[in-house]
């Protein structure tokens, strides 16, 4: 078993911000090895975090985010339980980086609960559609539809999204970690997402029109 040093403690505790005796017993349970001691305190820290899941969020912030010189804006309210905590570096930096994943992912929902009944029956239509097309028999289609719905809910849901500067987790995962960090409950209340001229309906030119009209001037 490798040597459990004050450097390794360390590391581990800058990398993950759990407390110094836990970040070594996470490391002498794993036997030095920094990543299985990082996922020993995540798997901890979820235990941890489950038990806050229930309290009241009523605090926070709304965040922005304006990327490509305007081109796409974000709004999202993420909550808390305390005003201290919303004033923290730490959440304003979590309300930031989901703002920025809504922004590049193009998430629809937070969650699946929110995705409506009509949404979820049209979208197993398809998929059985695209089963029978690809020759899959009758026996096995409802079965590939259930798991071809599961990477639909990853697309369209915020929290099971994989999160754009870790693929490694979801934006759930993310968040669970920060209230084990903090110690608060922290829950994504709802966003809205802003893309230029989407939803019109740009004119679309004729080339070789174009072309003969310039001709003729």
């Amino acid at each position: 078993m490798a040597e459990v040093t004050a450097a390794m403690v360390k590391e581990l505790r800058e990398k993950t911000g759990a407390g110094m005796m836990d970040c070594k017993k996470a490391l002498a349970e794993t036997g030095g090895d920094m990543q299985k001691a990082i996922d020993y305190l995540r798997e901890k820290g979820l235990a941890a975090a489950a038990k806050k899941a229930g309290r009241i969020t009523a605090e926070g912030l709304v965040e922005s985010y304006i990327h490509g010189a305007g081109k796409i804006g974000v709004l999202v309210e993420v909550n808390c339980e305390t005003d201290f905590v919303a004033k923290t570096d730490e959440f304003k930096t979590l309300a930031r980086d989901i703002a920025m994943q809504i922004a590049a992912a193009r998430p629809e929902y937070v969650r699946r609960e929110e995705v409506p009944e009509e949404v979820v029956a049209r979208e197993k239509e398809i998929l059985a559609a695209q089963a029978a097309n690809e020759g899959k028999p009758a026996n096995i289609i409802a079965r590939m539809v259930e798991g071809r719905l599961e990477k639909f809910y990853k697309e369209v849901c915020l929290l099971e999204q994989p999160f754009i500067k870790n693929p490694d987790i979801t934006v759930q995962q993310l968040i669970t970690e920060k209230i084990a960090k903090i110690g608060e409950n922290i829950s994504v209340r709802r966003f809205v997402r802003y893309e230029l001229g989407e939803g019109i309906e740009k004119k679309q030119g004729n080339l070789a029109e174009e072309v003969a009209a310039a001709v003729k001037k």
